[in-house]
């Protein structure tokens, strides 16, 4: 994996767009557009990196603000997930993330309803047009070989564990364990999996 300078394109791509220079990329990754970086902001370096066999498909958006990192794991696959990130979001090796999921670090608005209105009166004079509440960030983690299904919310500081399963359109606001399956609004465990200790390849 390596880190390239300068402009990096997508052969094909529908999007006229570039792959930023601090995104780190495996040979054997896979970007479907570079459409997925147009809210891409991170100054760090590397500010995505994606591991041996990742993929990240159409409609996965990289919206990682300026201290923000995204780690994809060997062979995770994200379809179509909007990923918000100020602080860290991992998403460890062979992790399943549906589409229209939604993976969000930061709220990145205050809960007072007067600071949210005067951050709001302040949008239209910025030149990005931006909302930015200065809200603190929490790092999610998923983990290896989890499930996430569609149209799931992910909330702040939330780690879903290893070999566990989130249904469809679920609302996680607190720590999933392992092999364990969960849904609803908010997210309940609904029954335990059985499991083998899974064969590490290196």
């Amino acid at each position: 994996m390596s880190e390239i300078s300068g402009p990096r394109t997508i052969p094909g791509d529908w999007h006229d767009g570039t792959i930023p220079a601090n995104v780190a990329i495996d040979d054997t990754a896979y970007i479907e557009s570079t459409f997925s970086f147009v809210e891409f902001r991170s100054e760090m370096v590397p500010g995505v990196t994606m591991g041996r066999g990742a993929s990240a498909y159409f409609g996965t958006m990289f919206d990682v603000g300026s201290q923000g990192r995204v780690t994809l794991g060997e062979y995770a696959l994200v379809h179509g997930a909007r990923i918000i990130c100020d602080s860290t979001i991992e998403i460890h090796d062979y992790a399943l993330i549906s589409w229209n999921v939604l993976l969000m670090d930061n709220y990145r608005v205050p809960r007072d309803p007067d600071a949210r209105r005067h951050l709001l009166e302040r949008v239209p004079v910025l030149s990005d047009r931006r909302l930015d509440g200065n809200t603190e960030p929490a790092p999610i983690v998923i983990g290896r070989n989890a499930w996430v299904g569609f149209d799931v919310c992910v909330l702040p500081g939330v780690s879903v564990g290893e070999g566990s399963i989130v249904g469809a359109r679920s609302v996680v606001i607190e720590d999933v364990p392992p092999f364990t399956v969960v849904a609803g609004n908010p997210a309940r465990v609904i029954r335990t999996l059985q499991h083998q200790t899974s064969d590490r390849h290196d």
